[in-house]
């Protein structure tokens, strides 16, 4: 059995949908799974993904390039496709496959509610199913396959990945360290640099070094939270997502807004503080019962606008003595110490 798994972007999401993946191959399936060009690094080599269907990017769409990619998944003949986005491009692309099946959530669980129109088979999610990951999970239940409540995270080799980390990490003297993540893709889900300078300089009071990562677009994000420090953080080396990955294995801790890199650190069970805002931890927040997270909660939430006048200032509410104070509980430091031996 083939089944075509759509999840088109973005980093975050393609973590949460990487259990319901690793359900489907322990059911037997063969795993397709169509994505965007950005998105695609998590799956090229992954041992749990047999093929990967190029999908056009939505921002840059063509006619002719969405022609070409529609007849190439249709070559794949594939008996199922599970819509996991819940929207009108998602349920399209699951409905064009040429797929047998198409299964997807019933209306009242899709971010597009009519686009259920274009769903065959919709899922009823079951109460348990709270986190998006479970909520993933649970729409394998239109398949035979209960898995509710697993965290299998199949990822690319990265060993090569890792030598670069340990020689970067060597040249730079870095052996415990604190990993500080400020950018992501949506501004108003960002802590300010300011307040991440300001953790690293308490941080550094309680013995901990702090590395700042960044990815494409944020080496100026990233330097002004060094700056903010007073020189307590140190801007990471640039790294590719699975040379991230490899550095989020070694760090003490990850503190970051609801991004893609916090979902990647949860994914190697890197203790994490995550903070939040407008979205609701208790769906896509870090979930092993001893992460934390710090969040202020404005009116409109749970809000998935990118731009929203009610909660564009609301992670601005965070303040550097909450983030500490849930590092202090997370790594069982005292408050206003020196580091113990963890």
């Amino acid at each position: 059995m083939k089944a075509l798994v759509v999840r088109l972007s973005a980093i975050g999401d393609v973590v949460h949908t990487l259990p319901a993946v690793a359900a489907l191959r322990r059911g037997g399936f063969q795993v397709g799974w169509a994505v965007e060009p950005l998105s695609r690094v998590l799956l090229e080599g992954n041992p749990a993904v047999d093929h990967i269907e190029h999908v056009p990017a939505s921002r840059r769409f063509r006619f002719a390039a969405a022609r070409l990619a529609v007849g190439a998944i249709r070559e794949s003949r594939y008996d199922v496709a599970l819509d996991f986005q819940g929207l009108w491009k998602s349920a399209a692309w699951a409905r064009l496959s040429g797929a047998r099946r198409v299964l997807g959530y019933a209306q009242p669980w899709r971010r597009e509610p009519a686009s259920a129109l274009l769903i065959s088979k919709r899922v009823h999610l079951p109460h348990e199913a709270i986190h998006v990951i479970d909520k993933n999970l649970a729409l394998l239940r239109g398949l035979g396959i209960d898995a509710v409540g697993t965290r299998e995270f199949p990822l690319p080799d990265t060993a090569l990945q890792a030598a670069r980390v340990e020689r970067a990490l060597a040249a730079d003297g870095l052996t415990d360290f604190v990993i500080l993540n400020p950018g992501g893709g949506w501004a108003s889900k960002l802590w300010p640099a300011e307040r991440f300078g300001e953790l690293a300089v308490k941080l550094h009071e309680r013995g901990f070094q702090s590395v700042v990562t960044w990815g494409p677009g944020e080496e100026r994000l990233a330097g002004r939270v060094v700056v903010a420090s007073g020189g307590a953080a140190i801007q990471s080396f640039p790294t590719t997502l699975l040379e991230y990955v490899e550095i989020a294995r070694r760090a003490r801790l990850v503190v970051a807004a609801d991004t893609g890199t916090l979902h990647l650190a949860c994914a190697v069970g890197t203790p994490v503080v995550g903070l939040f805002g407008p979205t609701d931890p208790l769906r896509n927040g870090p979930f092993a019962a001893a992460d934390l997270t710090v969040r202020h909660v404005p009116r409109c939430a749970p809000c998935h606008r990118r731009v929203c006048p009610t909660h564009q200032s609301i992670m601005q509410a965070i303040v550097v003595e909450e983030v500490l104070a849930a590092i202090d509980a997370r790594l069982g430091v005292e408050p206003g110490t020196a580091r113990r031996a963890l």
